[in-house]
This record gives C-alpha cells, structure tokens and sequence, in this order.
C-alpha cells in the first residue's frame, strides 16, 4: 500500500548532526503512523521515534533531547533531525509505516534504510 525511501545517512563525527528523510508513495500518507527505527552490528532493531496519523510522538529514552521527529503530508516525508550524535548511534536507520484498524494490523511497510556512522 505504501512504498518507503530513507535518504541522508552518512558519516558523522561525535557531536555532529544528521538529517534522515523518508519520503512515501503509493498510498495516502496521512493515514499512517509513522516510525524511525535503527539496527546495529550484532543487536536487534529498536524502535527510535515514532509519530502518529494525528501528530502524537514518542521517543526512545536514548534518543530524547537529542533526536526530533517531524512530519509533512503535503510532501508525503517524515525527517528525522539529529544532533549531539554519539557512537553509539551508529546503526542502519529504517523507516516504518504503519496502519491500524480495531487492532488489527491492515498495513505495515519498511524502507530499505540508511546508514549513520558516528566515528570516534
């Protein structure tokens, strides 16, 4: 229902900032939650941030005061906007779609991600 592309990983020296987007197609973006989840070497992926279809947003512990999701459905994106990065935020970012109806799951789509590389 919804196709999903991450854009503006790279290599980033502690303290530095990134700015992942994600931009969406194929469905009606304004419907879905949407989340940034990461995966390191060797761990299990993680939810990051996540902001709802009605503007409602949540963040993992490590990540608040740091991280700052946003979302535009005129432009079909949800950014991800990231300052003071450590090491250990390196990781393959992805981004995450998803659709509930009266708990039942009726659409979830993930990106093919991006990698963020914090050197130390």
């Amino acid at each position: 229902q919804v196709q999903l592309v991450e854009s503006g990983g790279g290599l980033v020296q502690p303290g530095g900032s990134l700015r992942l987007s994600c931009a969406a197609s194929g469905s009606i973006f304004s419907l879905y939650d949407m989340g940034w989840y990461r995966q390191a070497p060797g761990k299990q992926r993680e939810l990051v941030a996540v902001i709802t279809s009605g503007g409602v947003i949540n963040y993992a512990a490590s990540v608040k005061g740091r991280f700052t999701i946003s979302r535009d459905n005129a432009k079909n994106t949800v950014s991800l906007q990231m300052n003071s990065l450590k090491p250990e935020d390196t990781a393959v970012y992805y981004c995450n779609a998803q659709r509930l109806s009266g708990g039942t799951m009726i659409g979830r789509t993930w990106g093919p991600g991006t990698q963020v590389t914090v050197s130390s």
